[in-house]
């Protein structure tokens, strides 16, 4: 099992992103975990994934943006350590 946490940068609140990085997750498949707004702007995402190219792919499609008006300038991925998701939710 793959867990990452995942911190995006750029114009991610206000256009979409977490309902763009949530169909994203369920476009793919295998992929479960939480992505939430930050206060300071940026939005969080824990993820895992079974397969590991599911998960690069999921990380790379983020990079992109994953809504038209959504832009990354900056994506922090770190492994990390978490209890497991059955789902893919948005948090507030």
């Amino acid at each position: 099992m793959q867990k990452v946490k995942m911190v995006a940068q750029g114009r991610v609140q206000g256009v979409g992103f977490r309902w763009g990085v949530y169909s994203l997750a369920l476009e793919i498949g295998g992929i479960t975990g939480r992505v939430w707004n930050n206060d300071d702007g940026t939005v969080g995402i824990l993820a895992q994934a079974e397969n590991s190219n599911l998960m690069a792919k999921f990380i790379q499609e983020i990079r992109k943006g994953p809504t038209p008006f959504s832009k990354v300038t900056y994506l922090d991925v770190t492994m990390a350590n978490f209890d497991s998701f059955t789902d893919f939710k948005i948090s507030n």
